[in-house]
C-alpha cells in the first residue's frame, strides 16, 4: 500500500499524470492552478501568486490540454482567456473546489475547529462600515475562518454565485433575483450628505428638486443609489446634472466637506463619525419610489458550507438588529 501511495504522488508531480476523463481529476492543487490563471488572465501573475515558476505552470497547462485533446485557453499578447472548452472545465473545477470547501467546513465543524473559507460578493454600499465590523467580530469568535471579499458592480455580485465563485451575496438593489435565495431583505433610507454649514443642513428631510439647486456629487450608473436618484428626479420631471461622478462613495462624501456640494449614501454606509468631518446627513424624501432593499442570500438550491452558513446567520442577525 505504501508503494502505491508513493507512486501516485510521483505521477501527480508530472504534467502527464492526469486521467483522460476530466471527471476523475481530483488533484485540487492543479485544479486551482487553472482557476487562478482564469482569474488573473496572466500566466506570470498566476505563477507569482502560486509561488511557482511560469514555465512550470505552463507545463501543467500544456499537459492538461494534451490529455484533453483540446486547448483550454486562448493565447493573446495581453494574456490568457478561457475558450469554450476552458469554460466547461472551469465550471467543473469551481464545483470541485466548492465541494471540497464544503467538506472541509463540515469536518472542521464536527472536530470543533470551526474553520473554513468564505467568499463574499458585495457592492460598494456594504463595504465602508457594516461588513468590516462584522468580519472582525466573526474572526474574534472563529479565528480559523478566512474570508475573501469581492466587490462588484450592480447586478454582477449575485451573478457570481452561479459558478460558486462566491458563497454568499450582500447587495443593494440586486438585479438577478431568479438565482438568488433571499435570506433577509431590509429597507434602506437614502441620505443627503452635506457640510454642517450648508443652507440645507437644518432641514428634517429633502425633496429631490431641492438638491438640484446645488452641485451634485453622484455615483456612476448603474450604482443602486444613482438608479434611485434618477428615478426620483424623473418622477418630478427633472434631470440630475452631476458636477462630479465617481464610483468611489468615500471620495464623493469627502468632497462635500467645506463646500455646497451634495453627496448621497444609504443608511448601511452612513459614517458614524460624520460630525468629526463637519458633515451632516439629511434623509431624502423618495415618496412614490418603490422600496429599496439591502439583500443577503446565496445561490438558490445550493447547500452552503458550514462556515458560510454560520456567517450568513451573523449577517442576518445584524441586519435585523440595525434595520428592524
Amino acid at each position: 500500500m505504501l508503494l502505491r501511495i508513493q507512486t501516485s504522488v510521483a505521477l501527480l508531480a508530472t504534467p502527464r499524470a492526469f486521467p483522460q476523463k476530466v471527471s476523475k481529476m481530483r488533484h485540487l492543487l492543479v485544479l486551482k492552478y487553472i482557476e487562478k490563471i482564469a482569474r488573473t488572465g496572466s500566466l506570470r501573475s498566476a505563477a507569482d501568486e502560486l509561488n511557482i515558476t511560469p514555465s512550470a505552470l505552463n507545463r501543467r497547462i500544456l499537459g492538461i490540454e494534451e490529455e484533453l485533446g483540446v486547448e483550454i485557453f486562448e493565447r493573446h499578447p495581453s494574456g490568457l482567456r478561457p475558450n469554450i472548452a476552458g469554460e466547461i472545465l472551469l465550471k467543473h473545477i469551481r464545483d470541485q473546489i466548492a465541494d471540497m470547501d464544503r467538506v472541509k467546513s463540515r469536518i472542521a465543524d464536527l472536530s470543533g475547529m470551526r474553520a473554513g473559507h468564505i467568499n463574499i460578493a458585495t457592492t460598494r454600499e456594504v463595504v465602508p462600515f457594516f461588513l468590516p465590523a462584522l468580519i472582525k467580530r466573526h474572526l474574534m469568535e472563529f479565528p480559523a475562518v478566512t474570508f475573501g471579499v469581492n466587490l462588484y458592480e450592480r447586478g454582477e455580485a449575485e451573478a457570481s454565485l452561479i459558478d460558486n465563485t462566491n458563497d454568499i451575496a450582500i447587495v443593494f438593489e440586486p438585479i438577478r433575483l431568479a438565482e438568488l435565495q433571499i435570506v433577509n431583505s431590509v429597507p434602506q433610507t437614502l441620505y443627503c450628505i452635506m457640510s454642517s454649514e450648508h443652507p440645507l443642513a437644518g432641514q428634517k428631510a429633502l425633496k429631490i428638486y431641492e438638491c438640484t439647486e446645488y452641485p451634485l456629487l453622484l455615483p456612476k450608473r448603474p450604482e443602486g443609489i444613482r438608479r434611485i436618484l434618477d428615478a426620483a428626479a424623473s418622477k418630478v420631471g427633472i434631470t440630475l446634472e452631476p458636477a462630479v461622478e465617481s464610483n468611489s462613495l468615500d471620495l464623493l462624501r469627502l468632497m462635500s466637506q467645506d463646500s455646497e456640494a451634495l453627496s448621497f449614501c444609504l443608511a448601511i454606509n452612513l459614517r458614524p463619525q460624520l460630525a468629526e468631518d463637519h458633515l451632516v446627513a439629511v434623509p431624502v424624501d423618495l415618496k412614490g419610489i418603490s422600496a429599496n432593499a439591502l439583500i443577503s442570500g446565496y445561490l438558490r438550491g445550493r447547500a452552503l458550507p458550514v462556515a458560510a452558513a454560520r456567517f450568513l446567520e451573523s449577517v442576518n442577525k445584524e441586519l435585523s438588529l440595525q434595520f428592524s
